[in-house]
C-alpha cells in the first residue's frame, strides 16, 4: 500500500481524490492544517506528499520549503494558483511536479506512479485497471464510453469534457461559460446550454429522462458522476 499525505483544505476535492486513488492501492491521509501535516510527517511514514499552495495559517510554498528541508519525500504541488512564478518557485524549492487545478484524477495517478518509480518505490502496481466508463482524450478531442467513440459537436465536447475533468464536483452555468471558447452569454440568455446538456444526455445516457451520469443540481448547475 502506497501511503500519501495530502495537504488540502478543499475537503470535497480531498475526498474525491482519496476515493479515486484508493483503487490503485494508494492510501491518502488528508490534512486541512499544514502544521498538523508537518507534525505527522515527523512520526509517520509516507511515500509522497500532495500539497496545495493556498492553505490556512501557512503559505504552501513555505510548507514545501519545510518538507524539503526536513524530509526525504517527493512532493506534487496541486494548486489553482496560475502565476508562473509560484510554479517556478515551487520547483526551485524542490517540488517534484506541479499540477494546476482543475485536473483529471487519472493524470494525478499517473504522475504519482512516475515519481515513485524515480524513487525506486517497490509497491507500484502497473496493471491495475481504471474502472471508468468514460475516457477523455484531450489531444484527439475525443470522448469514449466503454471504449466506443461518442460523436459530439464542438459545443457538446467542450461542455462534456469540462464536466469529466471536474467529475464529482458541481459546475455552475457561469463556470461553463467562463471556461468555454465557444459558448457565450447568448447561449445563456437563449437557454441553449440546457439544449446542449439535453443532447449530451441523449448520446450518453440509457434513459435521458433519468440520467445516471449527467445530473442537474437545481439552482446550482451540473454534476457528472460515474
Amino acid at each position: 500500500m502506497i501511503k500519501i499525505a495530502m495537504i488540502e483544505d478543499d475537503l470535497e476535492l480531498a475526498n474525491v481524490l482519496t476515493q479515486y486513488l484508493k483503487q490503485f492501492s494508494m492510501e491518502v491521509t488528508n490534512f486541512e492544517e499544514p502544521f498538523l501535516a508537518l507534525s505527522s510527517l515527523k512520526i509517520n511514514k509516507f511515500d509522497l506528499v500532495i500539497l496545495d499552495l493556498t492553505l490556512p495559517g501557512m503559505d504552501g510554498l513555505d510548507v514545501c520549503k519545510e518538507i524539503v528541508k526536513n524530509f526525504d519525500i517527493p512532493i506534487i504541488i496541486s494548486s489553482a494558483r496560475s502565476d508562473i512564478t509560484d510554479k517556478v518557485t515551487a520547483l526551485q524549492l524542490g517540488a517534484d511536479d506541479y499540477l494546476p487545478k482543475p485536473y483529471d484524477p487519472r493524470e494525478l495517478e499517473v504522475r504519482i506512479k512516475t515519481i515513485l518509480r524515480r524513487f525506486n518505490h517497490s509497491n507500484i502496481q502497473e496493471d491495475e485497471p481504471i474502472n471508468k466508463t468514460f475516457f477523455l482524450d484531450i489531444e484527439k478531442k475525443e470522448i469514449t464510453k466503454n471504449g466506443k467513440y461518442i460523436k459530439l459537436t464542438a459545443a457538446e465536447f467542450e461542455v462534456l469534457s469540462l464536466l469529466l475533468r471536474r467529475e464529482g464536483f458541481i459546475i455552475s452555468r457561469e463556470d461553463i461559460f467562463d471556461n468555454s471558447d465557444i459558448l457565450n452569454q447568448d447561449y445563456e440568455s437563449s437557454g441553449s446550454l440546457a439544449v446542449i446538456i439535453n443532447r449530451i444526455r441523449h448520446k450518453i445516457e440509457e434513459n435521458p429522462k433519468e440520467p445516471q451520469y449527467l445530473h442537474t443540481i437545481r439552482g446550482m448547475g451540473y454534476k457528472f458522476i460515474q
